[in-house]
């Protein structure tokens, strides 16, 4: 299987990189001319949902170790290859790492229906995969990073295992994907490390990115020429929706700086490190923001075409035509796979009957609860509906301070330095009354959508509850750790501790309940 695949790899690597952006080119004209045409227009606004998961080994593992790391009460939870059996169910796709799944709702109308229906799908296609897994002693866990290395192993090396088959890198915890082993191996080399505070981590592939899980709230526009103005709300947006869903603020142990003091690990961690792991992992070495980055404001449609067109080419490759519409812009559309950033425009459809514009939001962390997940959904869909209706303030909001926002939030989450405008034109460095004025928006979208105002609690009410309590995922996560270490526990065992009481607790209520249930 890995000379087979090192041969695909080699093939692919193969391609000639200029007659497939002469292609790329040639397609983004093509569809340039959909868009005036009015092809990719839509009656209502959609939403769908991306949801990943890492795999947890829920047997027994025989009691406490020597540190006292799995004595606190809750199950040990170390990651897990997951089975192709589990992989290949319905709705579910193999993503990165061996230990990765992805789910894709089927896209709904922006309706108290169409959000009925986007969480009755999750809920449906998790509960049939939790089932599954768990007659093999697996859970598939909702979260930002994972902690704890399959049984055995460290995380070190479960990131780094790699060989060379005949030229070509493959990594030993990968998944079986051409695309993702030739990343590794392009001419233009992504930078395949870890730079965090305290955390050093270098590796021959891009595994080190399978670490981070998310979830990508999308939302369709009507109309495909307003996309520029609701693809700028979207950026605005990215800072305080990323500083409310905040859930990645440590890792592995065995990845931190040998000798470390846990004080510095608790007091330096990022509320979402995931940005960061992102960014590093998967930016050419030297060029930061080259791959991964905040993307900028486009002024037409065709400009946001042209930012996915024009983008570096890590791993050209010819596709087949399948008869179908979409086949027109197919290497287009594989260059989009690699256009990584934090908003993305997306362009899509198998039918002229189903080609639509769409914004892609790609800051949040998989969260604690589907619900959770369900409703930074209806806050983006929501949010974007009424700012594009009633032409909200913020989008005044210089770029370069939504850029500012959104690293500020990955670093300290609902404590972090943001500036917002309210939609009474009210310039503010108030996070909570920056959030307010985004879910009272929110919300107003929503009803605008025909949402019943009764059932704005039921959508929105998880986030806005957060930010009652000022509390994210990751401050409890940042609690749960001080609270060992301050009765005691090595970082290790901390971090181990924290980890399974998430899982845990997730597993009481991650599919009908909400993180403001959590102790």
């Amino acid at each position: 299987m890995t000379d087979e695949l090192a041969e695909r790899v080699a093939a692919t690597l193969a391609v000639d990189r200029d007659a497939f952006r002469d292609r790329v080119e040639a397609e983004a004209s093509d569809l340039k001319a959909a868009l005036r045409d009015g092809t990719f227009d839509n009656p209502q606004a959609n939403v769908g949902f991306e949801y990943e998961f890492y795999g947890v080994s829920t047997a027994s593992a025989g009691g406490a170790g020597a540190d006292g790391s799995a004595g606190d009460g809750d199950p040990p939870a170390p990651l897990v290859r997951l089975p192709r059996v589990l992989v290949d169910l319905v709705g579910f796709d193999q993503e990165l790492g061996l230990h990765n799944a992805e789910m894709n709702t089927s896209p709904q109308p922006l309706s108290g229906y169409g959000l009925t229906a986007q969480l009755a799908e999750i809920q449906a296609r998790l509960a049939a995969a939790q089932a599954r897994a768990g007659a093999a002693d697996i859970r598939l866990v909702s979260d930002g990073l994972w902690t704890v290395p399959p049984t055995g192993e460290t995380a070190r090396g479960y990131l780094t295992e790699s060989v060379e088959v005949e030229g070509v890198r493959i990594a030993a915890n990968m998944a079986a994907s051409v695309r993702y082993h030739a990343m590794a191996n392009s001419s233009l080399a992504v930078g395949k490390r870890i730079d965090a505070p305290h955390v050093t981590l270098a590796a021959d592939t891009v595994l080190p990115e399978s670490l981070v899980t998310s979830i990508q709230p999308h939302y369709q526009v009507p109309h495909a020429a307003d996309l520029p103005v609701i693809f700028g709300y979207a950026l605005r947006l990215a800072g305080p929706l990323l500083a409310l869903g905040a859930n990645s603020p440590f890792f592995p142990p065995d990845l931190y700086d040998a000798g470390v003091d846990p004080d510095d690990v608790l007091a330096d961690a990022h509320a979402e490190h995931r940005i960061g792991v992102f960014e590093r992992t998967m930016n050419p070495t030297g060029e930061p923001g080259a791959k991964v980055g905040f993307p900028p404001d486009v002024d037409t449609v065709e400009a946001a075409v042209d930012l996915v067109a024009d983008d570096a080419t890590i791993v050209p490759q010819w596709l087949d035509e399948r008869g179908r519409f979409d086949d027109r812009f197919r290497h287009f559309g594989h260059q989009h796979g690699s256009f990584w950033r934090w908003v993305r425009p997306v362009f899509d459809g198998a039918s002229p009957a189903s080609a639509n514009a769409r914004v892609e939001f790609r800051p949040l962390p998989a969260q604690p609860t589907v619900r959770d997940g369900v409703a930074f959904l209806a806050a983006l869909a929501g949010f974007l509906e009424e700012a594009y209706a009633a032409d909200h303030p913020v989008r005044d909001l210089p770029w370069a301070t939504a850029e500012a926002n959104f690293y500020a939030a990955a670093a300290d989450g609902l404590d972090a330095d943001l500036r917002w405008i309210t939609a009474e034109g009210d310039r503010t460095a108030d996070v909570d009354v920056a959030l307010r004025d985004l879910l009272d928006a929110a919300g107003r979208g929503l009803v605008r959508r025909g949402v019943d105002e009764g059932d704005l609690a039921t959508w929105l009410g998880p986030l806005r509850a957060r930010v009652e309590a000022g509390r994210t995922p990751a401050a409890w996560k940042r609690r749960e750790v001080g609270d060992r270490l301050d009765d005691g526990a090595t970082l290790e065992a901390a971090i181990d501790g924290m980890q399974r009481a998430y899982v845990a607790r997730q597993a009481e209520t991650l599919l009908e309940g909400t993180f403001a249930d959590w102790p």
